[in-house]
């Protein structure tokens, strides 16, 4: 299956402006071949504390966006989006995977930033998701959860593919990347990691995307720059790796 990560900025706070810039990238991904479509973290707003100007409803406009192009183009999406469920306080910040037939599935992100202080607006998610996307099974996460290697190892065995959107900051790069390889390597699967770039609230963004195969080579990335990386993901290649050193069970 062919996976294509879209590195884009992100117009603060304003999902129209968003929807607009990123409809023509997510067209040229499908148009290239990808079947799994991944956009940043808070793809539409951007990284914002301001739940009481973006949290939207579930299946909001955000979700909606997905859900449209995911069937206009025939393939899945995946962005995270600032959803509150109603009757709830504060939102999630929820990776949703829209599939090409109106499908759609949820992960809120486990861990929030504290160091940001997101803890304090967003709540905290407490299930793992895992879904087959044309033979290939894909683990949803959300930037921060990343550094928490424990969450990955839950569901590595029976993950092919994980997937970690993130508005990852540039003061803090080389962290993103070296996780992702030793997320890629301690689960002998694959790893795609798409970041924005540009500037939002006082952060700087480097970008730094990649998609990394079981055994840690980096086989697509971008720079700081806008663009679409893409790789194939084979789950037989997983399967040999995971025969060929079987070190996973040698876990305590």
């Amino acid at each position: 299956m062919r996976v294509a990560a879209v590195q884009h900025d992100i117009v603060w706070e304003d999902p129209a402006a968003n929807f607009a810039r990123l409809a023509p990238f997510i067209s040229e991904a499908a148009g290239s071949g990808a079947r799994l479509v991944l956009l940043t973290e808070m793809y539409s707003v951007g990284f914002t504390m301001a739940t009481d100007r973006v949290a939207e409803p579930v299946g909001g406009p955000s979700t909606e966006f997905l859900v449209d192009q995911a069937a206009r183009h025939g393939v899945w999406i995946c962005g995270s989006v600032p959803e509150r469920p109603e009757g709830q306080d504060r939102p999630f910040n929820r990776a949703v995977l829209a599939g090409p037939d109106g499908t759609v599935h949820r992960y809120a992100k486990i861990h929030p930033f504290t160091f940001a202080g997101e803890h304090e607006h967003y709540a905290a998610g407490d299930e793992r998701v895992t879904v087959e996307i044309e033979g290939v099974r894909v683990s949803l996460y959300v930037c921060y959860d990343l550094r928490f290697a424990d969450e990955f190892w839950e569901v590595g065995p029976d993950t092919d593919l994980f997937v970690v959107v993130a508005n990852w900051p540039a003061a803090r790069r080389r962290h993103w990347t070296s996780l992702l390889l030793a997320r890629a390597i301690e689960n002998q699967c694959y790893v795609a990691g798409v970041n924005r770039v540009g500037s939002g609230d006082g952060l700087d963004y480097a970008g730094d995307s990649r998609i990394v195969d079981p055994m840690g080579e980096i086989v697509a990335e971008a720079g700081s720059d806008e663009t679409i990386i893409a790789a194939d993901v084979d789950p037989a290649r997983v399967t040999e790796v995971r025969a060929a050193l079987p070190f996973a069970a040698d876990r305590r």
